[in-house]
């Protein structure tokens, strides 16, 4: 939590002191290829203000990414994601208007650029989001056991060596491929004392799950508490 919102407030001291920098002193060259620009171009677009105007929106999304920081200390649990979405949103609709201001030359190209941009980035985070949101399932079968969702596979009950019910999740130290949300982990991850494993956790939801297997280590967990200890209650049968 502290390392998170010490990465909120570089984000924001960052855009504060680029926006400062471009828009009041004029440190124009921060902004990308304006200082390989023709003396004309740069004529054209300091006279029509575009890159004062970059400095703005700079400013403006820290300033705005600086008002949504309080929620990351409420029980708001998507506090990180309205800062960063807010973020993204703004920077990238900002520069899709702000290519009204570039040189008629290449004002189309800016505009094209701009949104191909803002799809290539935020397509694949709004997928990535959807998707983790709408979680996993965890089904058993007569021989084997599948939890459906990113990452999720299917295991035999053969290759299970032994299942725990954990009154709480051990400390998962960084994530090696995988979704990290506020309430939601999911993918593989280190953990201590258990090294690299595959999470499906509902943060702030117990009991969890430990499945051991011959080369792999599950923690898995539901925010019915009930059902994750139905789980249990039936895969260790299946060990048994």
């Amino acid at each position: 939590m502290i390392g998170l919102v010490i990465t909120q407030i570089a984000v924001i001291a960052l855009f504060l002191i680029l926006g400062w920098a471009v828009r009041f002193k004029k440190a124009y060259w921060l902004i990308s290829g304006f200082a390989l620009r023709p003396k004309e171009e740069k004529e054209t677009l300091i006279e029509n203000r575009y890159p004062q105007k970059i400095g703005s929106l700079l400013i403006g999304t820290a300033i705005g990414m600086l008002v949504l920081l309080p929620l990351s200390f409420t029980e708001f649990r998507f506090g990180t994601e309205a800062q960063f979405g807010f973020m993204l949103v703004v920077l990238f609709g900002g520069l899709i208007y702000l290519s009204r201001y570039e040189v008629p030359a290449k004002r189309k190209r800016s505009y094209i650029i701009a949104i191909i941009l803002a799809i290539v980035t935020l397509g694949p985070l709004v997928y990535l989001t959807v998707s983790s949101h709408k979680g996993y399932e965890m089904a058993l079968a007569e021989d084997s056991f599948e939890i459906s969702g990113m990452y999720g596979d299917e295991w035999d009950y053969e290759d299970i060596q032994s299942v725990q019910l954990l009154e709480e999740m051990p400390e998962v130290t960084w994530r090696q491929n995988g979704i990290g949300l506020p309430t939601l982990a999911q993918g593989h991850f280190e953990v201590t004392r258990y090294g690299s494993s595959l999470l499906f956790i509902q943060k702030d939801h117990t009991p969890i799950l430990y499945i051991e297997l011959k080369d792999e280590q599950i923690f898995v967990n539901s925010k019915d508490s009930a059902k994750t200890q139905s789980w249990y209650e039936e895969l260790k049968k299946e060990v048994e």
